[in-house]
């Protein structure tokens, strides 16, 4: 890792180990919801509204740091700048441009369907729309993990 200061080094460890946290609880999000869907449940305040709302919470805390880290980083917007968009190899490519723009697409959809359960009064449908939109949210997020560095 290039020396980029104790301030950039610590934003990048932030977003590298909180994402652990934010797959666990998006993961147990979806479940809940297919779990919650198929069982025909209801839909309680106590365990499935706080589940789904940590999902949605953590996942934009993880957003935002991924935004702080994509402009201070050198693999951010400053390899675009430096290298053009032709100039990036895949690598590059998958940190600079398809890892944050399909990132925030899948939190998009997270938040859509944090939306539209919401105006949902019957359960299995609340769970239905929670499963539907953040597990597209977390197929996206498992589809643009620079995995690479993240097994090394």
């Amino acid at each position: 890792m290039e020396d980029y200061g104790l301030a950039h080094q610590w934003i990048l460890a932030l977003h590298s180990y909180f994402a652990y946290v934010v797959l666990a609880v998006l993961f147990l999000a979806v479940a809940n919801g297919i779990l919650g869907w198929t069982g025909n449940k209801d839909f309680t305040l106590r365990k499935d509204f706080r589940i789904s709302l940590f999902a949605l919470i953590l996942s934009h805390l993880q957003l935002l740091v991924g935004l702080v880290l994509y402009f201070v980083s050198s693999n951010g917007l400053n390899a675009i700048k430096t290298l053009g968009m032709g100039g990036l190899n895949s690598a590059s490519r998958l940190l600079a441009v398809e890892h944050p723009f399909i990132n925030i697409i899948a939190v998009v959809f997270i938040t859509v369907g944090w939306s539209k359960h919401k105006k949902v009064l019957e359960g299995k449908r609340k769970f239905k729309t929670i499963t539907i939109f953040y597990g597209l949210g977390l197929i996206l997020i498992l589809s643009r993990i620079p995995w690479a560095q993240w097994l090394n």
